[in-house]
């Protein structure tokens, strides 16, 4: 069996090798492109009449420029693989074979030409599979060829930076816990973990899983699912090439900062970026023209945090008995809204019996407020039949115009204020579009009446949504996921980390929604904390089926203090002393105000010790889009999702609402290796 640095040793020759040839490549096919352009500008004026050159050579042209482009994306991972080429190998023995195979692993294939036997495999390759399902002993892997079977004879793992051999190890199972702690307890990495090389059995179930359209991986904090969901999607881009492209994968994450940490996951993995953005920030561009602006969520946690009644209000608004109330609402609109007369044009009538008819039989299918567009289209039809001309847009306008002021209104911002008034709530005020800025609560409701009165424009471009923190999304949010994105999707999340007064599990009410397509699965073992900070933090909220990962560190350091400020300079004292071992700290408090005050007060302390300011310290807000080194001053709803190396929570006594305590719960499981946990009286 081969030593694994000699063969890193020919691995790196052999990209160096194929990175000179690419960029000749490179080079080269530049080169075409510019010829081609210069011939077609000196020749086009004497092409054929009928253009068959001309296409010819547009062809040509596009065939090259899709060629350079091949390249220049093999180069970026050959690139990326100089740092470390491979991390794993399996020694697989086929069935009636004398001697094993070897596979080496890394994040995409390398060969020494094209289309010869790859020296790496791709993690997502069919044969990868024996690496990560199997110890030694009977193995096998499906192929588009077929089902191989055989023998794991050995398997090894390699830790390579820069291009150096730091470590190899023979294994039994795919990864001994000694080497994982060693992956988890390293400090420093901004973001993300890549976590390729530390893949378990479990999570490479999830990952390698294409036949389950609806996936719900609930998940406890530090298990891992936000990488395992970004990494099968990767697998799944790899294996489904012709079908789906980074263009078609959408990742709805909770704000602007998340999207920044988790960016260069899939990159790494060998894949382009994908589109991400919030749910909260697609729905307010659907809601464009029925009003000017609208509440974030944080708006309403800050809200609630003053006002805890307001809490149940916001829940009520976007349950399944307030949906349900609204439907009813929408089933009477059928009569109320309308206002049926005869339609006149240029010597042509649609009697108003007739238009009834349409509506109510001919046209049922169609949503009620687009439903007379359905019938002024049969009647512009009848009219250019009638006339034996086609009319031009302004008069299709116009005619349109006459039906749609049947209704009494289409405005679903008036509609839902009539609502709320019949149900005993507080209407909307009275005020125009333009001026409009709904609270976070009306928003979806808003929504779901939009997409039950008029066509809904599902976005048939997405084939795959990955829904993250899906503990923080309604069921009426969910109602609308379904019905604009009709594609598969991977929907994540974690139930103790519910900003709520009370932990919601969507569980009980997504497969409802989805029926019999979702798949559930649970990851309940923990990775990201000390055993330490992760009993802490379960004490908080009286979590107790969470399996943890065997790494130990620091106490959690708790202390009260008689005002904020003193509190602050205690953590200014911390952060100095140990500033040199970690790469990224957080300050994490309840409310904005809160988080902005501290912010401030540091941000001056440090001025007057460190006048050159080489201090890193940054206030993150709802706007931020980008997760900085350093120490991070933010508050627990934003911090969601993150990971940090240093932690320092601090919280007033008298903040011990339900709230208050996923508040806490939610600082104390983004630590990885220190923890702090302040009390102001």
């Amino acid at each position: 069996m081969e030593n694994g640095r000699e063969y890193l040793q020919y691995v790196m020759k052999c990209l160096h090798t194929r990175l000179a040839q690419i960029d000749q490549a490179i080079l080269e096919g530049e080169k075409e492109v510019e010829d081609m352009h210069e011939y077609y500008w000196e020749n086009y004026t004497e092409m054929d009449e009928y253009g068959y050159e001309n296409y010819d050579n547009q062809q040509a042209l596009f065939h090259q420029m899709h060629a350079n482009e091949e390249q220049f994306l093999l180069r970026k991972r050959f690139k990326k693989m100089l740092d470390s080429p491979f991390f794993g190998r399996v020694d697989f023995q086929y069935d009636g074979d004398d001697e094993p195979e070897t596979f080496y692993i890394g994040i995409g294939n390398l060969s020494e030409t094209a289309g010869s036997l790859p020296l790496v495999y791709d993690w997502r390759a069919p044969v990868s599979g024996l690496f990560y399902d199997y110890d030694k002993g009977p193995a096998s892997y499906e192929a588009p060829s077929g089902t191989f079977t055989g023998d794991v004879v050995s398997k090894w793992q390699y830790k390579i930076r820069r291009g150096k051999m730091l470590y190899e190890f023979e294994s039994d199972v795919k990864i001994d816990d000694e080497i994982l702690g060693a992956e988890l307890g390293s400090k420093g990495e901004v973001q993300l973990k890549n976590i390729v090389r530390t893949i378990q059995k479990e999570q490479n179930a999830i990952i390698r899983n294409t036949q389950d359209r609806i996936m719900v991986i609930q998940g406890a904090a530090g298990s891992g699912k936000t990488s395992v969901a970004l990494h099968r999607i990767a697998y799944l881009l790899y294996h489904d090439r012709e079908n789906l492209k980074s263009s078609n994968i959408l990742v709805l994450s909770p704000n602007g900062v998340f999207t920044d940490y988790i960016s260069h996951i899939l990159p790494e993995l060998g894949e382009e970026n994908i589109r991400e953005m919030s749910f909260d920030l697609f729905a307010y561009r659907e809601l464009r023209g029925i009003a000017a602006d609208c509440e974030d969520r944080y708006d309403q946690i800050e809200r609630v945090i003053l006002v805890p009644e307001m809490q149940e209000l916001c829940r009520k608004k976007q349950s399944v008995e307030f949906a349900a109330k609204l439907d009813g609402f929408m089933l009477g609109l059928e009569d109320e809204l309308m206002n049926f007369r005869d339609v006149e044009y240029k010597g042509c009538i649609l009697k108003e019996r007739e238009i009834i008819d349409l509506f109510y039989f001919k046209f049922l299918d169609i949503p009620l407020l687009s439903r007379m567009e359905a019938v002024a289209e049969y009647f512009i039809d009848q009219v250019e039949t009638l006339r034996d001309r086609d009319l031009v847009d302004e008069e299709k306008e116009e005619l349109t115009e006459k039906f749609l002021r049947m209704y009494e209104t289409r405005d679903c911002y008036v509609l839902y204020s009539r609502f709320l008034a019949q149900e005993g709530y507080k209407p909307l005020p009275r005020i125009p579009a333009e001026k409009r800025k709904l609270r976070y609560e009306d928003v979806y409701p808003i929504l779901y009446l939009k997409y039950s009165l008029f066509r809904c424009r599902s976005h048939h471009g997405i084939k795959h949504v990955v829904v993250d923190e899906m503990q923080d999304y309604s069921w009426m949010q969910f109602v609308l996921l379904k019905k604009l994105f009709p594609c598969r999707m991977t929907i994540l999340g974690d139930k103790a980390q519910t900003m709520e007064e009370q932990q919601q599990d969507v569980l009980t009410f997504l497969p409802k929604i989805f029926g019999r397509d979702i798949r559930k699965i649970v990851m309940n073992r923990s990775y990201r904390n000390t055993m330490e900070i992760a009993q802490y933090a379960n004490q908080l909220t009286g979590i107790s089926d969470i399996e943890l990962f065997e790494r130990h560190g620091e106490p959690v350091e708790t202390k009260t203090f008689e005002t904020m400020e003193t509190a602050l300079d205690t953590i200014i004292e911390q952060w100095e002393q140990h500033r040199a071992e970690y790469e990224t700290e957080a300050l994490i408090l309840f409310t904005e105000k809160e988080a902005e005050h501290a912010f401030l007060y540091l941000e001056e302390k440090l001025k007057t010790r460190d006048s050159q300011g080489e201090y890193q310290i940054t206030y993150m807000n709802r706007d931020s889009q980008s997760f900085k080194k350093g120490l991070t001053v933010t508050t627990f709803y934003l911090a969601k999702g993150l990971e940090f190396d240093q932690v320092f929570g601090v919280y007033r006594t008298e903040e011990n609402s339900g709230l208050a305590s996923q508040a806490k719960y939610i600082t104390a499981t983004r630590a990885l290796h220190e923890l702090h946990m302040y009390e102001v009286r």
